[in-house]
């Protein structure tokens, strides 16, 4: 497991069709990669929330379209592929009294990884890394865990 704080840039939309490229358009316009993604509904709107290569260069970027964007720091962790990953990972939490808001994951090849938003990321990121030291993976950011 690797520990990383990382920056989410979330933006509320309509949810109608082609609002998405709306966001995707402007990022790639301003070179832009986006790492991860979600997309939430809510009555009519919907909320995306998106991992990037330079989050000050997509909040400026979607900004300019008029779209309302916030920032919120999350923490990505590289769990172990197999189960009881996230058992280990929401164990600590739990015992620790630290929420966890929303999570979203996805998996590359032998590689297990949860962004997951937190109501105490200050308490959060020693505890797990306290709690799983022989688990800890070298990585040199966020992109290439």
């Amino acid at each position: 497991m690797s520990l990383h704080e990382l920056r989410q840039i979330s933006v509320l939309l309509e949810n109608k069709a082609g609002r998405l490229a709306v966001i995707a358009g402007a990022l790639q316009e301003n070179g832009v990669n986006i790492l991860a993604f979600t997309i939430a509904e809510a009555e009519g709107f919907g909320v995306v929330r998106i991992i990037v290569d330079d989050p000050a260069k997509a909040r400026r970027s979607l900004e300019a379209q008029g779209l309302a964007v916030t920032e919120n720091r999350m923490m990505a962790l590289r769990m172990l592929d197999e189960p009881g990953g996230l058992y280990g990972i929401s164990r600590i939490l739990g015992e620790q009294d630290i929420n966890m808001e929303y999570a979203y994951a996805f998996n590359r090849p032998g590689k297990a990884i949860l962004i997951l938003k937190v109501t105490d990321i200050n308490t959060a990121l020693p505890r797990i890394e306290a709690s799983y030291p022989e688990f800890l993976e070298e990585c040199s950011g966020y992109q290439h865990c």
